[in-house]
């Protein structure tokens, strides 16, 4: 028995913990989803929840209508970000190895940031940082 609940952890079978937070460590649900929501106490992967903000989701003007913005302006806005939150990330943690911007507009994801570092960077400054 024990086995097979090793075997099923982290999938769809499993009816205790989430699959989709023990994926990407978040859930279209929430505080409403009635599986667990395990979080690791090591990972090569921080997650960032909610830090990048597309100007064209967010873009209205003053009578709140929404404004148009140049797909040159977007890249420029991404390509900022990009490097500003990989740039900081390497000088707190280490080596970046990837990098992952979500753009989409689930609740859950909409603007988190994943980055892996390496194994031997700075993981344990990042565990203290993030779990006290």
């Amino acid at each position: 028995m024990a086995e097979y609940l090793a075997s099923i952890f982290g999938t769809e079978k499993d009816k205790v913990n989430c699959s989709f937070y023990f994926k990407i460590g978040a859930c279209r649900h929430g505080d409403r989803c009635s599986r667990l929501h395990n979080k690791p106490t090591f990972s090569q992967t921080i997650a960032l929840l909610n830090i990048y903000r597309n100007p064209q989701n967010s873009a209205q003007s003053a009578d709140g209508l929404t404004c148009a913005i140049s797909d040159m302006e977007m890249q420029e806005h991404y390509d900022e970000f990009f490097e500003e939150v990989f740039t900081e990330m390497e000088e707190k943690y280490g080596e970046v190895e990837e990098m992952n911007v979500c753009d989409n507009l689930g609740d859950h994801l909409v603007g988190n940031v994943y980055v892996k570092v390496s194994i031997g960077s700075k993981n344990d400054i990042y565990y203290h940082c993030f779990n006290t």
